[in-house]
């Protein structure tokens, strides 16, 4: 049993020798005093008075009064969990009140396994378990990962014909949904036939919780189309997430505006989610407002307000609110400084890094972890100072993990130095690094050298540990809908038009003197075939769908998953003068924004 006894040697739990002698009536008016006195305790020694007045007139053996007395004790702020263990321990017959009161405690109290305990003594002392035991069980094995145990006591569920009730069914949901076991939170939201609001945030954050953002939103859209429910601030803040993301700056706006409609006052985090949102869809000017407008600010405000302005390439004013963070007092830390070293990295300000690192250290006494040395080989080799980079790294005191070495290979990709990369690709085999995205990377330098039999030994040994390539996709939202574009993709239903806008578009390029970068096609394939693929890559699919789907002059916003090309850059600078639109593409963790022919990237990137 969970809990240790703490009223050993005390005589508490024995019946008075010689109880007052009242009438029945009189019993229960005390007995009413006694619960009266139990609920206005306020602090453990109030409660020890209270219980010493049940116990003194024997109202301990009363089960409504030892259940609420237990039941005090144990879910109280003010509780002490053994104590009610204590208690519980004296009851020689505990009823399902009185265990669902401890499960529930032991969940409170974070003790998840002693809560499991708990249940299995319950069935074993043939004590029936009711509606109210399983949401807090389910809650324990959500956070234990425990998808065994939750699917056994599933089955019990059944068993005990509590299936159909409505708060067994949404904490199934996110039960099923925190043990990434999505396709069974969906079956039993499926075959709900009531649900809540809480159903629906339910399985909104069992999608959530396994970064499908894009399943987020199609949930969300069903919920909004019946039209009867008001979402949660959790939803809604779940919602945010999900447009960061996926770059949904319009829905981003339209759950913004329900936050406002739905709570009077925003808190702090809710603030920073906005913040997050705005400046990951590109949208820096309205982050920046949002921040400035704040009242209280605390250390994730800044982080997401430098790293926003970091993946915008603005490093001088990344620099610029981290010294306003310090002038309020407030001491950065390690995540602070990931964000600093970031803008330092993004801007090319290679001297202002390693000023922040050194102040990082000698300052605020933060030691560096490898988050930050990777921070630093990746402002070294995006200056182009590979060697220095790699003299870096061999003089860490601490053993540079696969972020430092992956942050080195990717250096050598854009400067184009085989030999330095294949340094850092070895090291990264040899850690046995589970990234088809370094053998990739290695594939693809090998392929620009035209080392074909290299390219052929790297997508070998790929296929022999069963790594596949993530393809590249660009994600576009146009008319508050997500449209996702693969590379040569033919699945989208407007196919037809959008490569009909691409022969278009290449027409008007070559008035601009724009010529397709064949080397970025790294296949060993004829220049008619490089030029074709080059024509659908997914970056250029989303921008003439956009721009059939979009009135002249609106911004276009898109988000990658993969790093663009610079075929790519090139094509989308020409594209913002000739149709006069502003671009903006979200590189990963970076920004582009195009216009005029210009990228504020500086083509540093």
């Amino acid at each position: 049993m969970a809990g240790t006894s703490v009223l050993q040697q005390t005589n508490f739990f024995s019946p008075p020798a010689d109880p007052p002698q009242f009438s029945e009536l009189n019993l229960r008016l005390k007995e009413q005093q006694c619960l009266s006195l139990l609920k206005r305790c306020k602090n453990l020694e109030d409660f020890k008075q209270a219980h010493a007045q049940i116990v003194k007139w024997g109202f301990f053996w009363n089960s409504f009064s030892a259940s609420n007395l237990v039941a005090a004790c144990a879910l109280s702020d003010w509780g002490s969990l053994d104590y009610a263990c204590s208690i519980f321990q004296q009851f020689h017959e505990p009823g399902t009140f009185e265990f669902n009161t401890m499960i529930r405690a032991h969940v409170k109290d974070m003790n998840f396994q002693d809560a499991l305990v708990f249940y299995y003594e319950m069935l074993e002392r043939g004590v029936e378990p009711d509606n109210f035991t399983y949401p807090a069980l389910f809650k324990a094995c959500a956070w234990l990962k425990a998808k065994e145990e939750g699917m056994q006591i599933h089955g019990h569920v059944f068993k005990f014909g509590f299936e159909s009730d409505l708060y067994v069914q949404n904490s199934l949901i996110n039960m099923y949904g925190k043990c990434g076991e999505i396709q069974h939170s969906c079956a039993v939201f499926e075959q709900m036939d009531e649900k809540s609001v809480a159903s629906w945030s339910a399985i909104i954050a069992a999608n959530a919780s396994l970064g499908m953002w894009y399943e987020c939103l199609m949930v969300f859209g069903n919920m909004s189309s019946e039209g009867c429910w008001r979402p949660e601030e959790s939803t809604l803040v779940t919602l945010l997430s999900a447009c960061t993301h996926l770059g949904a700056l319009d829905l981003g706006k339209c759950t913004h505006g329900a936050l406002l409609r739905n709570i009077s006052e925003l808190n702090v985090i809710v603030q920073t989610s906005l913040i997050d949102m705005y400046v990951k869809c590109g949208y820096l000017e309205k982050g920046l407002s949002l921040f400035k407008k704040m009242t209280k600010r605390n250390q994730m405000s800044y982080t997401v307000m430098i790293s926003g302005l970091a993946m915008q390439g603005h490093g001088e004013e990344a620099l610029g609110i981290y010294s306003m963070m310090l002038e309020e007092g407030l001491d950065p830390d390690d995540v602070v400084y990931v964000g600093v070293l970031s803008s330092c990295s993004h801007a090319g300000l290679v001297d202002e890094g390693f000023n922040c690192f050194d102040r990082m250290k000698s300052e605020h006494g933060i030691e560096p972890t490898a988050q930050h040395y990777g921070c630093m080989v990746d402002l070294m080799g995006k200056a182009g100072m590979l060697n220095e980079a790699l003299e870096f790294i061999n003089s860490m005191p601490i053993k540079p993990n696969d972020v430092v070495w992956r942050s080195l290979l990717s250096a050598c990709r854009v400067h184009c130095n085989l030999e330095i990369g294949e340094i850092a690709a070895k090291h990264l085999f040899e850690s046995n690094s589970q990234n088809a995205g370094d053998y990739v990377i290695l594939s693809n330098m090998y392929a620009r050298a035209e080392k074909w039999v290299e390219v052929a030994k790297i997508r070998t040994e790929m296929a022999r540990k069963g790594f596949n390539q993530v393809p590249g996709f660009s994600l576009v939202e146009v008319g508050r809908r997500i449209h996702k574009f693969v590379s040569q993709d033919t699945s989208h239903p407007r196919c037809g038009s959008v490569y009909e806008m691409i022969h278009q578009m290449e027409w008007q390029l070559k008035f601009e003197g724009y010529s397709p970068d064949t080397s970025q096609v790294l296949l060993d394939v004829d220049e008619e075939e490089k030029r074709q693929r080059l024509k659908g890559h997914s970056q250029k699919l989303a921008i003439a769908f956009a721009l059939i789907h979009t009135s002249k002059g609106t911004p276009i916003r898109i988000a990658r998953n993969l790093r663009m090309c610079s075929d790519c850059h090139t094509y989308t600078k020409l594209i913002s003068i000739i149709y006069e639109r502003e671009i903006t593409v979200r590189d990963r963790n970076q920004f582009h924004h195009f216009k005029n022919g210009t990228c504020s990237c500086r083509d540093y990137w």
